[in-house]
């Protein structure tokens, strides 16, 4: 039973990897020194939240921004899932990720990925889970939802359900709440069936049908999809039924490792710009940002410990 579920977890993980097209471009000068070949075009990549049918509109108006900034081509590309952008970057194929946090330190642990910015999140209430005004957070913690009628009141209230995850690499859609299960005595490959969701609108979906008895999600997720389902209000009919103690680390913009510092401080001024503008802040609202800052790889040292907890699940 162990052996098929992780399987199908590999089999997940290398579904849609990407087709190489190559990183930037190098040459070397007359000092030795390897810089960006700046005709070469940049790659960047990133994980929706949720394709909503305007991704590739948008896509296209945030590569035409990143392109006027650094004055280069820029191809933006959205990866498949978690797994796919790892892969990626490890692989050399993208030069910028914007990369949910488990997965930025799974590819820096394979030395592909740097991180040169991290996000900053609205503010949140955590006793209403409602946006707070003017406030940031640099981090956040995964939630459990469950029906607001369920009769699951803890986390121990689990054992038996059916749960909606996403992918492995996915910090609070699969790592964190797992290994708070774990801590709990409730073994994933057992106690529970994990049921991959593609988004977190699927997972939120299926448990509102009836068909899955809970749900990974990020807190603060049933008011971000609230307006998504019209015949619910996601914040009465569904319950927050646990909160990991742990807080996340938000997204990091990456980079791969060897990139010209030059085009690094160029990079990270031009997201640090994108909150200044009216239409900055729409394209960086495709991944819930609200605007970023300078970091550097140790800010997501504490997600380890997680990710070496759920890999005892192999």
């Amino acid at each position: 039973m162990k052996n098929k579920w992780l399987k199908g977890l590999v089999a997940m993980s290398l579904f849609g990897l990407l087709a190489a097209c190559g990183g930037a471009g190098t040459s070397e000068t007359g000092t030795g020194e390897t810089v960006v070949d700046s005709n070469e075009p940049l790659h960047v990549q990133f994980v929706p939240t949720n394709n909503d049918g305007t991704l590739e509109a948008r896509s296209e108006e945030f590569a035409a921004y990143l392109s006027e900034q650094l004055g280069r081509e820029v191809n933006v590309t959205v990866a498949t899932n978690f797994n796919t952008i790892v892969e990626a970057m490890v692989a050399g194929q993208v030069d910028i990720g914007i990369m949910p946090p488990a997965a930025f330190v799974q590819a820096r642990n394979r030395g592909g990925a740097k991180a040169i910015l991290t996000s900053q999140l609205g503010g949140l209430d955590r006793e209403t889970d409602l946006p707070v005004e003017g406030e940031y957070r640099d981090s956040f913690r995964a939630q459990i939802l469950v029906r607001a009628d369920s009769d699951m009141q803890t986390i121990e209230d689990l054992h038996g359900a059916n749960i909606g995850a996403l992918a492995p690499a996915s910090a609070s859609g699969f790592i964190f709440p797992v290994v708070e299960m774990m801590n709990a005595g409730i073994d994933p490959l057992s106690d529970v069936t994990l049921v991959t969701v593609n988004d977190i609108p699927s997972g939120i979906t299926g448990v509102l049908n009836g068909q899955l008895d809970a749900t990974f999600v990020f807190e603060g997720a049933r008011n971000v999809f609230n307006g998504a389902f019209d015949n619910y209000d996601l914040m009465e009919d569904l319950r927050v039924l646990h909160v990991t103690e742990a807080a996340i680390p938000n997204d990091a913009i990456a980079v791969q490792p060897d990139m010209d510092p030059a085009l690094i401080e160029r990079i990270q001024e031009a997201f640090i710009n994108m909150s200044e503008t009216e239409e900055g802040r729409e394209i960086i609202g495709l991944w819930g940002h609200q605007s970023y800052t300078l970091t550097n790889d140790s800010n997501y040292d504490t997600i380890q410990y997680f990710i070496d907890r759920a890999a005892e699940l192999q």
